[in-house]
This record gives C-alpha cells, structure tokens and sequence, in this order.
C-alpha cells in the first residue's frame, strides 16, 4: 500500500504586463484558498510550467510575490515560454533550489520532475534532456525497489514530444507510474492510455473555455488509484473528492480491486477538503437511500455494488462528487491490451463536467480540434 498523496495543480500562469498580470491576483487567490481552507490536506502546490509569459525578471516577480504567503510547499517546472531567451537563467534565478526539484518522496510516492524544454530549440520543440532520459530510468527503477507509487510532472504530454515521446510514455507504463501532471493545453482534459493518466489544467491566464472562470485541480492518488476533480476559485467549500475505488474513465490496472471492484460489499473512500469532523457526508449508491459517511483522514462507507456500473456520490455541505463504479465478477475482469500512441491526446476521455471537463479541447494548441 503507498498510502495517499494530495497535491493542488495550477494551470500555466503566462503571467504577462500585457493583461495587467491578471494571473497575479488569481495565484494570490489560489495562495489565500489553501491557506485559509487546504492547510495540510495538500501536500504541496504545483506549477506546470509556461509560468512567465515572456521569461522576464518582472514577471517572475510578480509570481514569487504572489506565492510568498504559502504555507505549503510549492514546485515548479520550465515550459517552453520559460525557455523564451533560449536559457532558463531567468527561471533559474526567480524559484529557489528547493522548488525546482528533480526528484523527491512525498508520502510514499516518488515524485519525478522532468525537463522537455532546455533540450529543444524553444518553442513548442519539446525534447527530454539526455540528463533525465537517464535520471527517468533511474527513479523508476528506485521507485519500485522501494515499494513506491511514481507520480511523473512535465509540462506537455509525451505525445507533444518531438522526438522519443512513445519511448517515454512507455517507460512511465512499464515504470508502474499512477498519474501524470501536465500543462501547456490551457483546458482542463484527462487523458487514460489504458497505462496511465495524464492531467492537464486550463490556463491561468488565457483561457477559452467556461466563460474564462480560472481555478485549478486537486489531485489525489489513494493506494495507486489516482483521481482529478476542478476546483473554480471562489466556488462554496466544502469541496468532495471521491479518492477509491476507480471511476471507470480512470481504470489503468483492471485486473486490481482497487480500479475494478467485484460485486458485493465494498468500501468507498472520500476526501472533504475545506471541512471539519463536524461536517455531515453522505454516500448514495445508484440513486438508493443516503447514508451517513465515517469520518477521518479519510471519509468511509460500505456500499453494495452490483455487476455492471455503479454510480456512487458522496454530498457535503453543498458539494457533491459523482463517479462511475466498474463491478466485475473475478472470472470476468476486463482485459489491458498493449499499449498504442501511449502518451498521446488521442486518448482524451473527453467531457466530465462534474469533475470540470468540458472535452471542447478550447485553447491556442487545439483551438478546438476535433479529437
């Protein structure tokens, strides 16, 4: 078991005196949220890159700024906006050493920070640097000799690569990695190749989609079972999340209890962010009665599922998540083909709107191409 990880994921600031800095005053309304309701229900804060529009000390400024009242620690990556001069020196000098780690251990998870954007030529001309190509084969490797769930951060999808991207996403599959933190598509899209999730947030800044309402992702992974719900800045807390089992759209290891249930008595867990002991939760299992949840560090509850899907939604205060349940008996677990395009966008899950998908692909590198 690698216990449970919580992490808060931004969209790319493009931070930038051209639109006043509005993701100025967005992070710091991010920073304010987590303080005042998250605290250490999250274990860190994460900006996927493309984080200074123009790579100027001004701009990277004005991040640090907003992000000096954090009370939780925070990582960065480089995007190719980063890269803009053709050096991230600028970058480099803006975020301390410690938030610009390559690799670290959050609560039984190794997580692994990767540079696709100093090996090109700028732009979108995304490379792994032969420094991480190898350090990725090493953590991999760390990561399972120690028991430990690899969770992989990158600014695009390997399917961005420009070169070697099916190579990677391969290594994150045979590498047992749960979930991949992403950028640059400026919407909020999921991705499952049938090995792994992938993650991406809207924009801070530019965004096209949902009336240009700015927030960002609460990710957790729960015993190797990653989910991924969006958060508006501002929306009501409490805020739910349904951590285990599986939805179906997120099933990476089908033949898992963990991802696929078997049918009968099983055991739905929830985190509740932004609430207290006190907090009244109740599950609903395939529109029967409401029943109370147990609570903790995790809340808790039996429910009955029968074969087929199951709807399961948790309810606190006046948030509610709703996820999809796949019951299989243990003669009929669905099978895991081999993987084609892994890493690639081909593999959208297309629209969740309870979890903040809206699968219209909205932003200047889709401009809302069909998938």
């Amino acid at each position: 078991m690698s216990g449970t990880i919580s992490f808060l994921q931004v969209g790319d600031l493009h931070m930038d005196e051209a639109d006043g800095m509005v993701s100025r005053a967005r992070l710091a309304a991010i920073v304010a949220e987590v303080n005042e309701w998250l605290g250490e229900a999250i274990d860190f804060v994460f900006l996927p890159g493309d984080n200074a529009n123009h790579a100027t000390p001004a701009q990277y400024a004005a991040i640090v700024e907003a992000l000096a009242p954090l009370t939780r620690p925070w990582r960065v990556i480089a995007g190719d906006h980063d890269f803009e001069d053709g050096d991230l020196r600028a970058y480099a000098a803006a975020f301390p050493a410690t938030a610009r780690a390559e690799c670290e251990e959050v609560a039984g998870h190794r997580c692994i920070f990767l540079d696709i954007v100093s090996a090109g030529a700028g732009g979108p001309d995304f490379r792994v640097t032969v420094h991480d190509r190898r350090r990725l084969r090493e953590e991999l490797a760390r990561a399972a000799a120690l028991g430990q769930v690899p969770l992989m951060f990158m600014h695009a999808y390997p399917g961005d690569l420009a070169a070697d991207g099916e190579e990677i996403a391969t290594a994150f599959a045979e590498g047992g990695v749960a979930f991949v933190a992403t950028g640059h598509t400026h919407y909020n899209e999921l991705l499952n190749d049938g090995h792994v999730v992938y993650g991406a947030v809207r924009s801070t800044a530019q965004i096209e989609e949902d009336d240009a309402r700015p927030g960002y992702a609460i990710v957790t992974v729960h015993d190797g079972v990653p989910s991924w719900r969006f958060r508006r800045i501002g929306a009501p807390w409490p805020f739910v999340q349904i951590v285990a089992p599986a939805d179906y759209r997120m099933v990476t290891r089908p033949a898992d209890v963990r991802h696929v249930p078997r049918p009968g008595h099983v055991t739905i867990a929830a985190r509740i962010f932004g609430g207290g002991p006190e907090t009244r939760v109740t599950m609903t299992v395939n529109g029967g009665v409401p029943r109370l949840m147990q609570s903790g560090a995790l809340w808790q509850a039996d429910a009955m599922l029968v074969a087929g899907m199951n709807e399961v939604r948790v309810t606190a205060g006046d948030d509610s998540d709703v996820i999809h349940i796949l019951a299989r008996p243990a003669g009929n677990v669905p099978k895991r083909g081999p993987a084609i395009a892994p890493g690639c966008d081909a593999h959208a899950i297309g629209a969740w709107p309870e979890h903040g998908i809206a699968g219209t692909q909205l932003g200047p590198n889709k401009n809302g191409a069909p998938q």
